[in-house]
C-alpha cells in the first residue's frame, strides 16, 4: 500500500512539474534561489479536501522537494478567490473547476487560465456523521439539519 501511495504521490508530482514548466515560464534562476536551489511553487487550491489527498501525501512525505519543487500550499476557499490568485500572478497552479475559467474567459480575460487536468472523476460530496449508523437509510435524514458545503461551493 505504501508503494501505491508513493507512486499516485509521484504521479502528481509529474503533473505538478509539467505545469510548473508551462504555468511559470520567465520566473526561473530568481524563484529557484528564495527557495534553496528548489524551484518554488505557489500552488492555490480553491478548498481544503479529500480529494486532494495525494498532494499532501506527497507534500508531507518531501516527494516535490526530491523533485526539485518547493510547493508552498494555499487555500483559496472558493473558484474566484483561486482564479484571482492566479491571473494576479499570487499563485502559478490553481486546483478549482472550470467554471472559473469559463467565467473568467467570457469576460474578456485576454492571458486566460488553462485548465489541464481532471483532478476527480464524481461530486466531491460526503455525508459523515458524528456517531457511526448501522444500517443507514435517506429516511433518516427527514427532520434533520444537514450541512451542504461552502457558500458559492458547486455542491
Amino acid at each position: 500500500m505504501k508503494k501505491r501511495k508513493k507512486l499516485t504521490a509521484l504521479s502528481l508530482a509529474a503533473v505538478m512539474l509539467f505545469s510548473t514548466a508551462a504555468l511559470t515560464t520567465g520566473c526561473g534562476s530568481e524563484k529557484q534561489e528564495a527557495a534553496g536551489g528548489k524551484t518554488h511553487v505557489v500552488l492555490n487550491e480553491v478548498a481544503h479536501s479529500i480529494f486532494y489527498a495525494p498532494m499532501y501525501v506527497a507534500i508531507e512525505e518531501g516527494y516535490f522537494a526530491d523533485e526539485g519543487l518547493d510547493v508552498e500550499l494555499v487555500t483559496g476557499y472558493g473558484a474566484d478567490k483561486t482564479m484571482t490568485a492566479l491571473l494576479s500572478g499570487d499563485a502559478d497552479i490553481g486546483f478549482m473547476g472550470a467554471e472559473a475559467t469559463i467565467y473568467s474567459y467570457a469576460e474578456g480575460i485576454e492571458d486566460s487560465a488553462v485548465n489541464f487536468a481532471q483532478l476527480t472523476q464524481r461530486a466531491g460530496n460526503f455525508l459523515v456523521a458524528r456517531e457511526p449508523i448501522d444500517d443507514f437509510t435517506w429516511d433518516m435524514l427527514k427532520g434533520k439539519d444537514v450541512l451542504g458545503g461552502r457558500a458559492g461551493g458547486m455542491h
